[in-house]
């Protein structure tokens, strides 16, 4: 069982930066993949980056050059480090952590925490 709590949310305002971190507990989360997701209301929830157990990474075409994602082993975190921020990139985000072992997947989320763009 992984317990994933997400932080750093809050409101900033156009072309600034926020870093959001998930801590995870109960397993380590380098053994998974990791993504950060985002969801405004109405809409489905869309994948904005993930990083995989080797460390590769993957990014939604609207973050690329603006985000990074990156794992912490030593703190058991994964953070995305968001920049140049957008409107439209206002959403909850939320962390999960996936895998397959024992002939079953794995499958964890945070509670999200809301990011507001605006001035």
């Amino acid at each position: 069982q992984v317990q994933l709590v997400e932080s750093g949310g809050g409101l900033v305002q156009p072309g600034g930066s926020r870093t959001l971190s998930c801590a995870a507990s109960g397993s380590i989360i380098s053994s998974y993949t990791v993504g950060w997701y985002r969801q405004t209301p109405g809409k489905q929830r869309e994948l904005v980056a993930a990083i995989g157990p080797g460390g590769r990474t993957n990014y939604v075409d609207s973050v690329k050059g603006r985000f990074t994602i990156s794992r912490d082993a030593a703190k058991n975190t994964v953070a995305l480090q968001m920049n140049s921020l957008k409107p439209e990139d206002t959403a909850v985000y939320y962390c999960n952590a996936n895998a397959f072992g024992s002939g079953r997947p794995y499958d964890y989320w945070g509670q999200g925490t809301q990011v507001t763009v605006s001035s």
